[in-house]
């Protein structure tokens, strides 16, 4: 994968566990990043679309959805897609493993 903003090492990938949502700040600004059950790493920001939203970090991981833990919205840790019959948006995040390092691109 080739890069289109700027890459931030955040961590190894063994300091990820597997379906639980870690938190990382990046520019003031709260990122949840998952290891999933295949291995794959997400990232979406940390907040649910929700108006009393929810910290995504929090939630249960299904798979590559997010479930909020304030309302159990289903989320796409794909494109960030709240899942029918809600609505909504949460913004993701391209990852970059190079080896074992884990990069967020912003």
């Amino acid at each position: 994968m080739i890069s289109t903003g700027t890459r931030i090492n955040i961590c190894n990938y063994n300091q990820l566990p597997s379906i639980i949502g870690q938190v990382f700040v990046v520019d003031h600004e709260e990122i949840a990043v998952f290891r999933l059950s295949n291995g794959e790493v997400r990232a979406i920001e940390n907040k649910s679309p929700h108006p009393k939203g929810g910290k995504l970090a929090d939630g249960l991981i299904s798979g590559e959805f997010v479930y909020c833990p304030i309302h159990d919205w289903k989320i796409s840790l794909v494109d960030g897609k709240v899942q029918a019959p809600d609505r909504g948006l949460v913004k993701t995040f391209p990852i970059e493993i190079d080896g074992e390092d884990v990069y967020l691109i912003v």
